[in-house]
C-alpha cells in the first residue's frame, strides 16, 4: 500500500473513531437524561470524568483515554443531600427511565428441579447363584441370559466328589442307626453323625428335601443339582458345561426387577430443594407422555469434582415390568421452600419416616416395618408444614430487583418514592426460585425495591462516581464470622513479640490444612487439625493484659471449635466446608494481632466456591492452591491482599 493512501487510511479511521465518539455520548445523554440534568449541577472546580468510564478524572475537558468520548462535567448534588450511594431523580426522570417498584414479602416459594439419570438395578434385590462346593458343571438348565426363574427352580448339575463322600457317609450313617437295635452308643454315635452330616449338606447348599432324598438311596448320587433362591430375570450366565469350579465361583447372576432404583444428577444449586423422601416423577423415552413415581431414598454425600452434580437416588415399583435398566428418564422435583432452607411437605407434618424405606410412614414413633430401624420424625429430615406456627414464609423479591456480580448482589431501595430518593444496598441472596430470589440479609419485609430501570439507576450512580455494582467494597455480609475488617473501627492494642511467636505454630497448622485440601488430601488435613488445636492449646499468654487476653480468647474459641469440627469430619467436602468460616477467623487473626515468623502472608479468593457465593483462604505462597476444589481447579482464584510481616500486622 503507497504512503499516500495510509494517510488517507489513517485519517478515515479517525472520522470514524470521533463520529463513534460523539454517538455514544448522545446516547447515552438521550438514555440516561437524569444523569446529566436531574442530579445536581457542575461543581465550581470542576472535575472531568467520562460517561461510560467514571474512574477516569482529568482537571480539564478532553477525550476519554480509554474509549476516546468526550469527557463530561462531574456533577454535585443540589438542594436535599444524597449519601454516597442515594440517586434523586425528578418524576419526570422516573417516568423516562421506567422505573418501577415492588413490595418485599414473605411467602413461600415453589420451584421445579429438573434432572436427568438412568433407570438401574436395585441393588439389594440381586442376587448371585455360586458353587458351595468343589466341582465341575455337566449341566446347565439356564443356558442363556434375559431367562425368568422362580424360586427352587433348577439352574445346574454339579458332579463334587466331595459330596458324594459327603453323601456316602450319610448313608451309611442312617443304615447303621437303623441297625443298632440293642446297642444304645452305637445307635447314639450313628445319630451325631447323621445330624453332623445334614447339617454340613445344609451348609452346601442342598434342600431338606434333597437330604432326604439321599437318606432314602441305597447309594449316592453322582450330581447334585442346584437351584435358584430367589425370583427373577438371569441378567448374566459366567459358567458353562463342563467348567470346573472352586468354592464361590460365580455361576448366574440374578435380579428381580419388580423394584428397581433411578439414579439421578443433581446440581449443587438446587441441593436446597432436594431431600430423603421426596416424591419424584420422572419420563422416560419409550413411553411418551407417561408418568412414574419414585421416592428419593439417598442423597449422595459427596460431589462429582468432574460434572460438579450429585448423584440422587430414588425407588421404584415395577411391577408392571416396563422399566428396563439402563433407560435414560427425564425426572422433575416440585419443592416449596420455607424459612431456614425447610420444605414444605403437609403430608410430612408430624409423621415419623423410616431411614432406609421413605415408604413407611407412620404418625407416631416406632420401628420400621421393612428393616426394624427407629423411625425419625420429619422435621429432623427438614420438612415442615406450612400449618406449622414456626414455619415461616422465607422473604423474597422478584428475580429482576438483584444486580448480580459473582458473590455480590446489589438492589435499588426507594427510600422515599414521593421525593424519587432511591438507596442502593449490598444484600445477601439465596436460592432462586423461578421468578424470585429467596433474601438472607440486607432487606426487610415491606420495603419498595426497584425492579425494572435498575441498571440505569446504577449508570447514573457510576456517573456521580458513587458507590454503585461496578465500584463496591467487599462487605460483612461474605464474612462467616465478621471478623474481617473489624480492625479498622477501633485501634487495637499491640500485642507482645513473645506472644506473637508463640501463635506461630496456630499459623503453620492452617498452611497445612489449606496445602492438604489444594492436593485432596482428607486425612492429612484432619491430622493438622489436630495439630492446630493442640497448638491453640498451647499458646503462652502470661504476658498478655486483661484487654489481649480477652481478644486471643475470642478467637482460640473459635479456633478449638472449628478444629474439633475438622476432626470429626470424614468426607473431603465436609472438612472444606468448615475451612472457609477457619479461614475467616485466622483472617481476622492476622488482622487483629499479628503474626512474627512469616515475611508475606497472602489473602485469596476464589468466586466459584459454594456455588459461585465464593470464599477466601489465606496461604503463603503468591502462587494459587485453591483448598475449596484441590485437583478439579487447582489454580482457580486471584490474589486479594497481602499481609506484610511487621511487629504488629493490621
Amino acid at each position: 500500500m503507497s504512503d499516500a493512501r495510509k494517510k488517507i487510511a489513517v485519517v478515515f479511521i479517525v472520522i470514524l473513531s470521533a463520529l463513534f465518539g460523539f454517538y455514544v455520548r448522545s446516547f447515552f445523554t438521550r438514555s440516561h437524561p437524569e444523569a446529566i440534568t436531574n442530579i445536581g449541577e457542575p461543581v465550581s472546580a470542576q472535575v472531568w470524568t467520562c460517561s461510560m468510564h467514571p474512574q477516569i478524572r482529568q482537571p480539564e475537558k478532553g477525550l476519554c483515554p480509554i474509549c476516546a468520548m468526550e469527557l463530561i462535567p462531574v456533577v454535585a448534588d443540589t438542594g436535599t443531600h444524597t449519601g454516597e450511594w442515594q440517586l434523586k431523580l425528578s418524576e419526570n426522570a422516573i417516568k423516562r427511565a421506567q422505573v418501577e417498584t415492588a413490595t418485599v414479602e414473605r411467602k413461600f416459594v415453589t420451584k421445579k428441579i429438573r434432572m436427568v439419570g438412568k433407570v438401574a438395578y436395585d441393588e439389594t434385590q440381586l442376587a448371585y447363584i455360586t458353587a458351595w462346593v468343589p466341582g465341575r458343571i455337566d449341566k446347565l438348565y439356564v443356558d442363556y441370559t434375559g431367562i425368568p426363574v422362580k424360586t427352587g427352580d433348577h439352574m445346574a448339575d454339579l458332579y463334587s466328589p466331595e459330596l458324594i463322600s459327603a453323601q456316602e457317609e450319610l448313608i451309611q450313617a442312617v443304615k447303621t442307626s437303623g441297625q443298632s437295635e440293642g446297642m444304645p452308643v452305637i445307635k447314639d454315635i450313628a445319630n451325631k453323625t447323621i445330624m453332623a452330616v445334614r447339617e454340613k449338606l445344609r451348609l452346601w447348599g442342598l434342600t431338606d428335601e434333597q437330604i432326604q432324598q439321599i437318606e432314602q438311596k441305597d447309594k449316592p448320587s453322582t450330581h447334585i443339582t442346584i437351584s435358584s433362591p430367589l425370583s427373577g430375570i438371569v441378567i448374566h450366565k459366567n459358567a458353562f458345561e463342563g467348567m470346573y469350579v472352586q468354592t464361590g465361583t460365580k455361576i448366574y447372576t440374578v435380579a428381580d426387577l419388580t423394584h428397581l432404583w433411578v439414579k439421578l444428577d443433581a446440581y449443587e444449586s438446587d441441593l436446597v430443594w432436594l431431600r430423603y423422601g421426596q416424591d419424584v416423577i420422572f419420563y422416560t423415552e419409550a413411553y411418551t407422555g407417561e408418568q412414574f413415581e419414585g421416592k428419593i431414598v439417598f442423597i449422595d454425600p459427596v460431589i462429582d469434582s468432574k460434572t460438579r452434580t450429585v448423584k440422587v437416588r430414588v425407588n421404584v415399583d415395577n411391577s408392571a415390568g416396563k422399566l428396563k435398566p439402563d433407560m435414560f428418564v427425564r425426572a422433575v422435583v416440585k419443592s416449596t421452600l420455607a424459612e431456614d432452607d425447610k420444605i414444605v411437605s403437609g403430608k410430612f407434618a408430624g409423621k415419623w419416616i423410616s431411614p432406609m424405606h421413605p415408604e413407611i410412614v407412620k404418625d407416631h414413633p416406632g420401628t420400621c416395618d421393612v428393616c426394624g430401624m427407629p423411625l425419625v420424625s420429619a422435621e429432623s429430615l427438614g420438612f415442615v408444614s406450612d400449618a406449622d406456627a414456626g414455619a415461616l414464609p422465607p422473604l423474597v423479591i422478584p428475580h429482576t430487583a438483584p444486580l448480580i456480580t459473582g458473590q455480590r448482589a446489589v438492589v435499588y431501595v426507594a427510600v422515599s418514592e414521593e421525593e424519587g430518593l432511591f438507596e442502593g444496598r449490598e444484600i445477601l441472596l439465596g436460592a432462586r426460585a423461578d421468578d424470585h430470589y429467596i433474601v438472607r440479609e440486607g432487606l426487610s419485609e415491606g420495603e419498595q425495591v426497584v425492579v425494572r430501570g435498575v441498571f440505569k439507576i446504577d449508570s447514573a450512580i457510576q456517573i456521580q462516581a458513587k458507590k454503585s455494582m461496578m465500584n463496591m467494597q467487599d462487605s460483612a455480609h461474605h464474612s462467616a464470622t465478621g471478623y474481617e475488617d473489624a480492625c479498622h473501627t477501633e485501634k487495637r492494642p499491640v500485642f507482645p513479640e513473645k506472644f506473637l511467636e508463640s501463635i506461630t505454630p496456630v499459623y503453620t497448622a492452617y498452611f497445612s490444612i489449606q496445602t492438604f485440601l489444594s492436593k485432596d488430601n482428607l486425612e492429612s488435613a484432619i491430622k493438622e487439625s489436630r495439630k492446630l488445636i493442640d497448638a491453640v492449646n498451647a499458646v503462652d499468654k502470661t504476658n498478655l493484659d486483661p484487654q489481649e487476653l480477652i481478644i486471643w480468647n475470642k478467637y482460640s474459641s473459635q479456633l478449638i471449635s472449628i478444629g474439633e469440627k475438622i476432626v470429626s469430619s470424614n468426607l473431603l467436602q465436609s472438612v472444606r466446608e468448615q475451612f472457609q468460616p477457619l479461614s475467616d477467623i485466622v483472617t481476622g487473626l492476622v488482622k487483629e494481632i499479628g503474626f512474627a515468623d512469616f515475611e508475606n502472608i497472602y489473602m485469596m479468593q476464589c468466586p466459584m466456591a459454594f456455588d459461585n457465593k465464593g470464599a477466601g483462604w489465606l496461604q503463603r505462597e503468591a502462587e494459587i492452591a485453591n483448598p475449596y476444589f484441590g485437583a478439579a481447579m487447582f489454580r482457580c482464584g486471584e490474589q486479594k491482599t497481602v499481609f506484610k510481616h511487621s511487629a504488629q500486622s493490621r
